[in-house]
């Protein structure tokens, strides 16, 4: 049971910690202290769900309807597109903690939607925590796959909580303008390219 918890712990943080769409968003809300609760809850729990849906199983029958995930590509493309260019112009105009303020200003229900695309029109996303989750949890047998697969959603759950709450510390840097631009720019050229590599 301990192995196949710290099996999915290590293979759920090696698969999420890394520069990606949702993590710029997460560390962003962080940064603005806007609905990081909401955020981070939202992140974890559809990892843990999609987690879930590997490990039942369910890789096999989205292997069976590439058409879906077509879909999920080109929908997925067009939103981080729309979001980088965005994230450009915001560091084209600049911004700080000061202006921002406590970031409130965006209501709950914009942050959910926006964390739900980052989360589900990612086709990268099925293919992490759906296949390659569920099949490297199908080694740990009948019952050893459902502790792989809590380690997995623990790991997910760390790493947003940290990230979202974590990210206030670096607040005494983010009142500068420049380091604004300079995040909001890295965001944008990540966001862009991966509509990028979506599409090729």
């Amino acid at each position: 049971m301990i192995i196949s918890v710290l099996s999915g712990f290590a293979t759920g943080l090696s698969l999420i910690v890394a520069i990606g769409a949702q993590n710029a968003f997460v560390l962003r809300q962080g940064l603005q202290r806007s609905h990081v609760t909401l955020v981070v809850a939202v992140c974890a729990l559809s990892d843990l769900v999609l987690i879930l849906l590997g490990v039942a199983g369910i890789g096999i029958v989205i292997e069976q309807a590439p058409a879906a995930l077509e879909v999920v590509r080109w929908a997925g493309a067009a939103f981080l597109l729309v979001y980088g260019m965005l994230a450009a112009w915001r560091a084209i105009r600049g911004e700080h903690l000061d202006h921002l303020g406590t970031g409130q200003g965006v209501g709950w229900a914009a942050v959910l939607g926006t964390c739900l695309a980052f989360t589900w029109l990612n086709p990268h996303v099925y293919l992490d925590t759906v296949f390659l989750v569920g099949s490297l949890a199908s080694a740990h047998g009948s019952t050893g796959r459902w502790w792989f697969a809590a380690g997995a959603g623990l790991g997910s759950l760390i790493w947003f909580t940290a990230l979202g709450v974590g990210a206030r510390f670096l607040a005494p840097l983010f009142r500068r303008r420049s380091a604004w631009r300079v995040l909001d720019g890295g965001i944008a050229v990540v966001m862009i390219t991966l509509a990028v590599l979506l599409v090729s």
